[in-house]
């Protein structure tokens, strides 16, 4: 489920997934054969100093704008459309049933008299969108309709870095949709596609973990918790004597002394894999599900060489790492073991550009 604000065109013939995370600035472009497979054209990572995104917010607009030219840079490429996505927590999301078979603008007005009921800030302050989803599930003479709506400022912000660096915003999406887009790719490479599976995708962060759990395309469950990748670059800048963007890069060039695998990785995944059991502790005790079939990794987290075995290890469960690319072609530009390092950490960048394939 993906969701364009009527704000900006989402039509582009070339388009670049721009994802701004707390940490770094991801970029994905694909290319498509008409048939449904796609082609990774280029993608790049650049670093975010600390403190340029907090909590989702755009706190530095320069500098996120100057990493965002940078990344750009680095791709090499003519395009200039771009989608970008807003954290979830910046967007209010909310399903309606509404009668089938009404006109545009009828809706239009449905969706704003419901908004007004739910959203703590006056309508000329958001971006409101919506979205039909399909036939109401109870009624096949109703409709589900998605609304969003979220603070102009927050949009702007984002459109405010992408024009600075001298790219054209033309679809806005969420970042949990962008992700989920993305994990379609990956169902399809579990036993049966993942069909009648109870499989739960773990984004590990910076700063946040986020568990959501998925039967057959319908979530079941959703958690955030405070622990993330900063952690362990805090314990690496004091153990090296390292600033904390030192230690950041020092870290994902896996340029570190012999000790930090043992004495600090190690102990950190281990964390990792316990706060994750106690996230899936929560999902049994509060549904009535008592099993997970898979769990599948994403995020800057997830790259680390052995975190799916450290995971499987205290889960029980079996436990792979995201790479929506598996089966893609990779043109000249994209060499292929990179890729397979960076993949889980583009999960929202590759969403983003899968929206050039929108019908």
């Amino acid at each position: 489920m993906r969701l364009d604000f009527s704000i900006f065109n989402p039509k582009a013939r070339s388009l670049i997934g721009l994802d701004i995370s707390s940490s770094s600035v991801k970029m994905v472009e694909l290319a498509g054969d008409g048939k449904g497979a796609y082609r990774v054209e280029r993608y790049a990572i650049e670093v975010l100093a600390r403190d340029v995104v907090s909590d989702g917010n755009i706190v530095n607009l320069e500098a996120a704008a100057e990493s965002v030219r940078r990344a750009w840079k680095k791709l090499a490429t003519s395009t200039r459309h771009v989608a970008i996505a807003l954290p979830a927590s910046h967007v209010i999301t909310k399903k309606i049933i509404v009668a089938a078979g009404q006109r545009e603008e009828d809706l239009e007005v449905l969706v704003e008299s419901e908004a007004n009921q739910y959203i703590p800030f006056p309508l000329e302050e958001v971006n409101l969108d919506f979205q039909v989803l399909g036939p109401a599930p109870s009624s096949p003479d109703e409709i589900e309709v998605l609304i969003a709506a979220s603070r102009k400022e927050k949009v702007e912000d984002r459109v405010a870095v992408a024009e600075s660096a001298g790219l054209k915003p033309v679809v806005l999406d969420v970042e949990s949709y962008a992700v989920l887009a993305a994990f379609e790719l990956i169902e399809k490479q579990l036993p049966n596609g993942g069909r009648g599976q109870i499989i739960a995708l773990v984004d590990i962060g910076a700063n946040v973990m986020n568990l959501n759990v998925f039967r057959d395309g319908q979530q079941l469950y959703v958690r955030e918790q405070a622990f993330g990748g900063n952690q362990l670059t805090q314990d690496i800048s004091r153990a090296f004597g390292m600033s904390f963007e030192e230690a950041e890069a020092e870290k994902r060039r896996n340029n570190l002394p012999e000790k930090y695998e043992s004495e600090l990785q190690r102990p950190f995944l281990e964390s990792l894999a316990l706060e994750l059991s106690r996230a899936l502790q929560f999902f049994f005790t509060s549904t009535q599900f008592n099993q997970i079939d898979h769990i599948v990794l994403a995020g800057g987290c997830a790259v680390m060489a052995g975190v799916d075995e450290i995971v499987a290890a205290r889960t029980q469960i079996d436990t792979i790492v995201a790479n929506p690319f598996v089966g893609m072609l990779l043109s000249d530009r994209v060499r292929d073991k990179s890729l397979q390092a960076d993949a889980s950490s583009l999960m929202a960048a590759c969403g983003l550009a899968l929206r050039r394939f929108d019908a």
